[in-house]
């Protein structure tokens, strides 16, 4: 391959010929940035550049920045590199950043998943000499059940708990995950957030993102005139004084990392529901594949397993040290 169109430095993903960082996890001067996540869109970066869909999370997390955003799709001569923006199904407004120098194309794909859940703007395979990968999830062990599955499971699950006079505390990230599951949710009963959900869900709303009605719990909630409600909170939030207000609640935890059992007990919860916002083993291969890239670029999961497969199919695959976590709650 001729020259590297991104390098790899110890403040992020590097353009020289554009002189700006993709994600970076120190400060910069110009950052373009692939989703809201703490790990992917840090403070204390000069400017900022995300999608249209990101950015208003992107600033109600970072507060006062210098920030511009761009449509899926649109092309910007930053210097002498074309950049653009592809949909990345990781979350709402996320995105893949594609890259041409002298001809070369190179994409950064930050976080995604390939199946489509009806809430984010679905995966865009992007065409290109070189791709740089997550793989959070990169086990054969990790392979998701289809979303309507789990969402009858989580039904059903909410549903008994009712049926039995107790609340159903389900944990979930706030932003992408607990809007995904809000999507899923048939309405039968009242639905209660905790304050980092609801926020999340007022940017999203406000973008025109569909969501079911929410109760967001306050101090002057009363949870005993909301009986047999789900109650969607991070997972930092359980075993607060916050979650003992809804009394012997039944618990479960929506994330890909449930597949393992040893981390379903760890988590103490009463359930398990399998569903992530990353690619699962399958879609991985999927992703790289439908690139045709020539090289590939592994970053954050399990990089050693996956890079080795991917030489065992005849891909010239390297592995990439980076800061960026698989989540800062599991997903």
């Amino acid at each position: 391959m001729s020259k590297r169109v991104l390098t790899f430095t110890d403040r992020g993903i590097y353009c020289p010929a554009g002189d700006f960082y993709i994600d970076p996890w120190r400060p910069v001067d110009r950052a373009l940035i692939t989703h809201g996540h703490a790990d992917h869109a840090r403070p204390g970066h000069r400017a900022y550049l995300a999608t249209t869909g990101a950015l208003p999370v992107i600033r109600h997390r970072l507060g006062e920045i210098n920030a511009e955003e761009i449509a899926y799709g649109a092309a910007r001569m930053i210097g002498g590199a074309r950049v653009s923006f592809h949909p990345a199904g990781h979350l709402p407004g996320s995105a893949q950043i594609r890259v041409e120098v002298g001809g070369q194309v190179w994409v950064a794909s930050g976080d995604y998943k390939t199946a489509a859940d009806g809430l984010s703007e679905p995966f865009e395979p992007v065409p290109c000499h070189a791709f740089i990968t997550e793989c959070t999830f990169g086990l054969p062990v990790f392979t998701w059940p289809s979303q309507d599955t789990v969402a009858a499971q989580i039904n059903t699950w909410w549903a008994d708990n009712a049926a039995q006079g107790r609340a159903s505390l389900l944990g979930a990230y706030s932003l992408g995950k607990a809007q995904r599951l809000l999507s899923l949710l048939e309405p039968q009963g009242p639905i209660l957030t905790h304050g980092a959900v609801e926020a999340t869900n007022a940017i999203l709303r406000a973008q025109g993102y569909p969501l079911p009605a929410t109760i967001p719990v306050t101090p002057d909630t009363e949870v005993k005139a909301h009986k047999g409600a789900l109650v969607l909170a991070p997972p930092s939030a359980f075993g607060s004084a916050w979650a003992r207000r809804f009394g012997p609640a039944a618990t479960g935890f929506a994330s890909g990392w449930m597949r393992l059992r040893g981390i379903r007990r760890r988590r103490a919860m009463d359930r398990g529901f399998v569903i992530s916002d990353h690619a699962d083993w399958p879609g991985l291969h999927q992703a790289i594949k439908a690139t045709g890239a020539e090289k590939i670029y592994v970053t954050h999961g399990y990089t050693d397993i996956f890079s080795r497969w991917l030489k065992t199919q005849g891909y010239d695959a390297e592995i990439v040290p980076t800061e960026f976590g698989g989540e800062e709650e599991p997903s």
